[in-house]
């Protein structure tokens, strides 16, 4: 009768660490900008050599300040067709308010600390080459891990995710020395990432740019998001705009972007993008 009186107390106690970790919202409203961003999509365009791209980045306002480096390498394994890219945030440093530090369900104390990111790993795929009355799509599959670090911070995610997408493009000549070309693309897809209990939330991708270019100069405008199925905080949208200086050997860019809904960070990035011609496999 003793052991049978103890069983319920026994399975309250067990229940209460599921139970707490229930009610961690698993989305980019509750944790650090770089847990779980609306993901970046390129120009519907696979590149033609190794490219290395550095970045820093800063993400401030709504109770958290958050700096990190961004390291991105993309090699072509068939130039112009299909492309490998990996990338990580690295080196994030972050300070919160006692506010957010509540919101968020934070565990330590601390209001500041370290902690490095995810990696993600995608591969581009062309398929439909741009021709005269047909736009160029390139299909992209990309898994991201979960090493993230001070999932107790809320910082990362400790569980992986996935996305597949697609780049739609179409550039329109000009005969204008001001603004060449205008390209546009439009991007759909589907992320996935698990929660607690090994619940999957799945979103909906959507985003569209215009770019303004010439010989010089790359402007871009970007509206994105996901649209996840919780209703937790998990259906963000952000504006970017982006200026890219194109050298011949070098290009150099600053971007800025606002989270809209969802994605409570004003975040500021500036970078350089160098092609190594001597770092790209050769097929011959």
């Amino acid at each position: 009768m003793k052991i049978t009186a103890l069983l319920p107390c026994l399975f309250t106690l067990l229940a209460i660490p599921a139970v707490s970790a229930q009610t961690v919202n698993y989305s980019p409203a509750f944790f650090g900008p770089n847990a779980n961003p609306v993901p970046e999509f390129g120009q519907a365009t696979v590149t033609d050599r190794t490219t290395v791209r550095l970045s820093g980045d800063y993400h401030f306002g709504f109770g958290d300040q958050t700096a990190n480096a961004t390291l991105t390498v993309e090699v072509p394994l068939l130039p112009e067709c299909v492309s490998l890219k990996v990338w990580a945030s690295m080196l994030e440093h972050y300070r919160v308010t006692q506010d957010v530090y509540d919101l968020r369900q934070m565990q330590g104390g601390s209001l500041n600390g370290s902690a490095n990111g995810d990696i993600y790993v995608q591969t581009r795929i062309r398929i439909l080459k741009e021709r005269r009355m047909a736009p160029a799509i390139v299909l992209n599959s990309t898994l991201k891990s979960a090493s993230g670090t001070h999932f107790e911070q809320r910082r990362y995610f400790d569980t992986p995710g996935y996305y597949f997408d697609l780049e739609i493009g179409k550039s329109f000549a000009l005969n204008n020395r001001m603004v060449s070309t205008i390209r546009v693309v439009a991007d759909f897809g589907f992320l996935c990432w698990e929660t607690t209990g090994s619940t999957q939330n799945d979103a909906p991708m959507y985003g569209g740019k215009i770019i303004l270019s010439n010989a010089l100069i790359d402007f871009e405008n970007t509206l994105s998001g996901y649209y996840g199925w919780m209703n937790n905080g998990d259906a963000p949208l952000v504006y970017t705009t982006k200026l890219t200086f194109k050298q011949p050997k070098i290009h150099f860019f600053a971007q800025y972007q606002y989270g809209i809904h969802d994605f409570p960070y004003h975040h500021v990035q500036a970078g350089i993008s160098v092609p190594f011609g001597k770092l790209t496999p050769k097929y011959n």
